[in-house]
């Protein structure tokens, strides 16, 4: 009786490994175009369409350097808003950036970075947990930026790893910002 249950066990167990789904219908990961298109992100400046944003990603900076990121020109104080679903992972003061706060969404797959920022939203904190469109802070000129141009410097980096998760390499977010930026 006992070697009758043990056959029984082996041949469920191996009719559960061979009858599988066939290869072509197992699910793919996604795409990282794919993943950033499911995302449906907002422009992360309140009150912006994606239609209104000026693509600065491949413009010339100082020091023979390529911009890589957007700068969303609007009037200081404007609401600045998180752009995707995630997890603060540094609030910090630097002399490019100025305020500001990095933001990685929820598969680590990606790191927003949204600096020149005039004011942080209030109790705002490392480790919370922020949905699109809650108010990461307001629009302003701290770090390098003019004076006289407010805007928000937006840049989408891909996750490096767990030890240095801000050195990944820049994405071209514009063709992801598919929604109105809009405060929650």
């Amino acid at each position: 009786m006992r070697s009758l249950a043990l056959l029984g066990a082996v041949l469920v167990l191996g009719s559960a490994c061979a009858g599988g789904p066939p290869a072509s219908e197992i699910p793919r990961p996604m795409t990282e175009r794919e993943y950033l298109r499911s995302r449906k992100m907002m422009v992360p400046v309140h009150g912006v369409r994606p239609s209104q944003l000026q693509d600065t990603y491949n413009a010339r900076r100082s020091g023979g350097r390529t911009h890589n990121a957007l700068d969303v020109m609007v009037r200081r104080g404007t609401p600045v808003v998180s752009a995707d679903d995630g997890v603060v992972r540094r609030i910090s003061t630097n002399p490019l950036g100025g305020r500001t706060v990095y933001v990685v969404d929820h598969a680590q797959r990606f790191v927003h970075y949204y600096a020149h920022l005039d004011e942080y939203a209030r109790g705002l904190r490392e480790g919370q947990a922020v949905r699109r469109g809650d108010l990461i802070g307001t629009v302003g000129t701290t770090g390098n930026a003019p004076r006289n141009a407010p805007h928000l410097h937006y840049q989408l980096l891909r996750y490096a790893d767990s030890r240095m998760w801000w050195t990944g390499e820049p994405v071209n977010p514009l063709p992801y910002l598919t929604r109105r930026g809009k405060r929650r």
